[in-house]
């Protein structure tokens, strides 16, 4: 009989009951995962089940690690995304919600660009801790993603992304995501990318502040190469702030568009 432990196929001989496996395999496991379904009882095991055993507070290798996440994916997705690289201008509340993302569906490498640190307003929306404020955010948010996914290739640079330093700092990226705040970062970004980088795509985004609908965040494709995420008008000022819920839509349908890049897919 063949099941799956943790991923990896294991021949059984004869019937064995999940209790029967854990007391081989892994006695200390108090977490049983049946066919994706976690369970408190024992039962016969079938050929082509897959259990996992988790031991609640140990830390599992890089590499079981990405057996585990790869088995919540589609079929050939994992491979696809294991071998790419996406550069992020930004990592304020778009970019560090963005590369979060990324990182838990396994994206094989990440470039990350902000010349920023983390303030305590930041907190209200962007994906960093109380002890990180006064850190440069690409320094924390390369911790936070090294505790979410080690397996993740992260490249940090601390510095102001310019017209003439863009195409050298994102040569090596497949997709290019835009996650400025302000609207001139915003146009240099744009226009530069589009003209110096012309074999590879950009997703940026314009309009998620205040708290309208969630339904009026949308991604369009504006040009060849070229994507936006939001509704296109909302945007920061008195009255109508950046908070979490519509900041995270909007950075959410970004990395949604740099997977279905990555597969091939058309993210509109």
């Amino acid at each position: 009989m063949l099941i799956y432990l943790n991923e990896q196929p294991e021949e059984i001989a004869g019937e064995l009951s999940l209790f029967a496996l854990r007391e081989q395999k892994k006695p200390q496991a108090d977490l049983l995962i049946v066919n994706g379904y976690p369970t408190s009882n024992d039962q016969a095991l079938k050929n082509g089940d897959r259990v996992v055993l988790i031991q609640r507070g140990e830390e599992p290798s890089t590499e079981e690690l990405e057996r585990l996440i790869r088995a919540r994916h589609t079929p050939g997705v994992h491979e696809k995304i294991k071998n790419s690289c996406v550069g992020i201008a930004g990592v304020g509340g778009l970019g560090s919600n963005i590369a979060i993302a990324l990182a838990r569906i396994g994206v094989g490498k990440l470039v990350l660009v902000d010349f920023d640190v983390v303030e305590p307003s930041n907190l209200n929306r962007q994906q960093y801790f109380i002890d990180q404020i006064g850190l440069p955010k690409v320094e924390a948010l390369k911790a936070n993603l090294a505790r979410i996914n080690p397996g993740v290739e992260v490249v940090a640079h601390y510095l102001r992304v310019t017209g003439g330093n863009l195409a050298g700092l994102f040569a090596s990226v497949d997709v290019l995501v835009e996650a400025f705040d302000a609207a001139e970062q915003k146009a240099m970004l744009t226009s530069n990318f589009l003209t110096q980088m012309k074999d590879k795509p950009l997703i940026a985004a314009s309009g998620m502040a205040g708290y309208g609908s969630s339904n009026s965040i949308q991604t369009l494709k504006i040009s060849d190469r070229f994507y936006l995420c939001g509704d296109g008008t909302t945007a920061a000022e008195p009255g109508c702030g950046l908070m979490a819920p519509r900041v995270g839509i909007a950075a959410h349908h970004q990395a949604n568009a740099v997977l279905r890049l990555l597969l091939g897919e058309e993210p509109e």
